[in-house]
């Protein structure tokens, strides 16, 4: 067969690998794949025919062909050829080790160092046929290279973790010595796929951002430190330290100002706080991303939040409220006029809920107006304004001329001042219904921050029909999460209803490959749902304080934020500590 004498052969002659060679010589690389028992005769001989038309490895086209998931096949191959398969996972590996092998060769092969024994480098890969393989990393390493199997997910993740994002490109701007950024205006969208891949200062701040959405982040921070440029993503509301390469601090000043001509600022103007936005592609998705600056002690700090403009719509069910407050929000919803407010702070999904509701609505017979900042989600059938301060449209402007627009229902994005608030008051009076959110830590806050604002307490009174208080808490990940073991004693200190615990039980975090190792995947809400009946209204009159409004509310069966939450920890959606980080603000 013309494969006897194959890449693998070559490969085991160039290593000082005795098991390869004499598994090599016995059969060649038929006889080695036959022997990890996934194939038949005659799907063998396809498989090898379809590697002689094909530049993809073996592995790859094993994959592909649905023989054999990569893991299980590369184990068989591992025993098959009498080399080692390899767990990156959990795997720590020596700043020595990792320092035999430069990044550009780890990226461009996939490849990883795992240990080094006897003046010999261990290299975990997972196309061991790669006839240039062996060569190419022993002239990078100056050793002699023996190699491991381990897939190719594993491997990627693992030179992430130790060379972090973008070694490859760093390593190539150190030895181009490129220390300044020179990059035109890149005027409305930017679709990573086409920016010049060249320059690498641009392909640096791509795969930033690349990994990010990836990620599921929803902000990236650039924050200079004395010795170091630190980079964090916020991923299901927590923030993460992302892995560097080392010496990026000298590309600071050329990475900061390429993010800032990507949003059309002032590169020259670092003294002063600025504001401004990128428009990307990426993979086809829309993804909008604002943009703020800080001057500090060490540089200027750079914030950006990512905003994927067509992302999917969540129904009114999907939010993770109790199904009594589902029905509660529907009828309020439902009401011809009145206002409803959604609180809570920064990133607790208050958008998403007004999108849910605003989507519960629409319709062919109903006409919507929306005024935001930024649009987050764009939605067919429905009228979306964006705010633009710098030309005077703003909230209250822009709800003014809704007015003349004969709309049923008006969503104002954030209640800020007192002029936009006595309008959409206006608007709710004279037979429209409002959505709106505001910044309190609870639903009962909601009427004092209006009649801090300075709107008259028996139009507050009159116009609210109901607010919605909510936070994101983090979502347990299924495949990892184990039963926990705090104790009644516990439980009951932090207020927990040790009652309603019967034979269910509380889960903890582990960590998996799956979330990161973080424990959790994914993000519900937990919601505080406060419907005005006449009693509300009275005490909202008499200016009463909000604790008086929150204790009339739950003695009438409203469910605090906590009670929601602990509701979520015995449906075993969430953790005792998660519920304790995001309300405990409201005890």
């Amino acid at each position: 067969m013309a494969y006897r004498q194959t890449e693998l052969a070559k490969v085991a002659q160039r290593t000082d690998n005795k098991e390869v060679m004499a598994t090599t010589s016995t059969g060649g690389l038929a006889g080695i794949l036959m022997r990890t028992g996934f194939f038949s005769e005659s799907q063998l001989n396809g498989l090898l025919e379809k590697k002689r038309a094909s530049e993809q490895s073996i592995t790859e086209l094993v994959v592909d062909g649905g023989y054999a998931k990569e893991g299980k096949f590369l184990v068989e191959l591992g025993k098959a050829l009498g080399v080692p398969f390899s767990q990156l996972g959990a795997a720590t590996i020596e700043s020595e080790v990792l320092d035999k092998l430069p990044p550009k060769a780890v990226f461009q092969y996939n490849v990883i160092p795992v240990s080094v024994n006897n003046g010999t480098l261990l290299v975990a890969t997972n196309d061991p046929f790669d006839p240039e393989l062996i060569d190419a990393l022993r002239l990078a390493s100056g050793m002699r290279v023996r190699i491991a199997l381990s897939t190719s997910d594993e491997i990627a993740k693992a030179a992430k973790k130790f060379y972090g994002v973008g070694a490859e490109t760093v390593a190539s701007m150190m030895e181009d010595d490129r220390y300044e950024v020179d990059a035109e205006v890149l005027p409305g969208k930017v679709d990573l796929d086409e920016l010049d891949q060249e320059a690498s200062i641009v392909k640096f701040v791509n795969q930033i951002i690349w990994e990010a959405c990836r990620q599921r982040a929803t902000d990236i921070h650039f924050e200079p430190m004395e010795n170091e440029l630190r980079i964090r993503y916020r991923i299901d509301g927590v923030l993460h330290q992302t892995p560097l390469p080392p010496k990026l601090k000298r590309f600071q000043a050329a990475i900061l100002s390429r993010i800032k001509v990507m949003a059309n600022m002032d590169i020259a103007e670092k003294r002063l706080p600025a504001d401004g936005r990128i428009g990307l592609r990426i993979e086809s998705e829309d993804v909008d991303i604002r943009v703020s600056t800080m001057p500090t002690v060490y540089g200027e700090s750079i914030s950006l939040r990512l905003l994927q403009r067509k992302g999917r719509l969540m129904g009114l069910e999907e939010l993770g409220m109790y199904p009594k407050d589902v029905e509660i929000v529907r009828k309020v919803i439902h009401r011809p006029n009145g206002i409803v407010l959604v609180t809570g702070p920064t990133g607790s999904g208050k958008s998403t809920s007004l999108y849910a509701y605003l989507q519960e609505l629409n319709s062919i017979n109903c006409r919507i107006l929306t005024v935001e900042d930024p649009i987050e989600y764009e939605i067919e059938g429905i009228n979306q304004v964006l705010v633009r301060p710098d030309i005077g449209l703003s909230f209250a402007r822009a709800l003014r001329s809704f007015l003349r627009q004969d709309p049923d229902i008006i969503m104002v994005g954030e209640i800020r001042d007192f002029e936009t608030a006595e309008i959409a008051i206006q608007a709710s009076l004279t037979g429209h219904l409002v959505f709106s959110t505001l910044h309190t830590n609870d639903a009962a806050g909601a009427f004092t921050r209006l009649l801090d604002m300075g709107v008259e307490p028996y139009l507050v009174a009159s116009s609210v029909e109901g607010v919605v208080a909510q936070r994101l808490v983090r979502r347990l990940c299924v495949d990892c999460k184990k039963k926990g073991e705090s104790t009644e004693v516990f439980l009951k200190s932090i207020g927990f209803p040790v009652e309603r615990l019967g034979d269910k039980v509380i889960y903890e975090e582990v960590g998996c490959d799956k979330c990161r190792m973080t424990g959790f995947q994914g993000r519900t809400g937990i919601y505080e749902v406060l419907k005005v009946d006449e009693v509300i209204q009275s005490h909202v009159i008499a200016r009463q304080s909000t604790n008086a409004i929150m204790q009339t509310a739950t003695r009438d069966g409203m469910r605090t934020l906590r009670d929601d939450g602990w509701e979520k920890v015995l449906s075993g959606v969430t953790t005792v500590n998660e519920i304790l980080r995001v309300s405990e603000e409201n005890e």
